[in-house]
């Protein structure tokens, strides 16, 4: 199976409007534009709303549960840090009721004075609900340990998004 390159940025989304998770790249392209775009709204309608969906991150951890995942989105949203990611250098694995895209993610981070270049391992997995794909799973990971603590460092360090637990 040969990877993707063409690179998902969410931009591609406004062509799948009006039916946002009926194919797989629709729900990957929904999921990208509520991310950068910081559109709540469209990062709720992304996931599934229940309590057996799981994202673990470097920053967040594990979090299981819509209750666990969505104070992570809004702060990332509201807060001003700005962090761009695109998916890239993937394959998509589509089943008949579950898929799933492994890929990596490069962006940035910007915070202040601070910028970071992110390279990310991604991994999502997807499920059928009603005739939508709704997002179930997802992990990422930083490979390179020194970009890993300068990450954790940023956000962390600075109460970007996670301010109760830097305290």
């Amino acid at each position: 199976m040969q990877p993707i390159e063409q690179a998902i940025t969410g931009a591609q989304y406004s062509r799948h409007a009006g039916n946002p998770g009926n194919t797989p790249e629709a729900a990957l392209e929904q999921f990208y534009a509520a991310f950068n775009g910081r559109n709540f709204a469209l990062m709720a309608d992304n996931w599934a709303q229940t309590d057996e969906i799981a994202l673990d991150n470097p920053l967040g951890g594990i979090r299981r549960g819509w209750a666990e995942i969505r104070p992570l989105y809004e702060r990332v949203f509201s807060g001003e840090a700005i962090v761009y990611v695109e998916f890239y250098d993937y394959t998509l694995h589509v089943g008949q009721d579950l898929f799933y895209a492994v890929g990596r993610e490069r962006g940035h981070f910007r915070y202040g004075d601070t910028e970071l270049a992110l390279a990310i391992r991604t991994s999502r997995v997807f499920r059928q609900f009603d005739g939508r794909w709704k997002q179930v799973h997802h992990h990422g990971s930083i490979d390179d340990p020194e970009l890993l603590t300068l990450y954790q460092s940023a956000v962390l360090g600075n109460r970007c998004f996670f301010p109760e637990e830097t305290e």
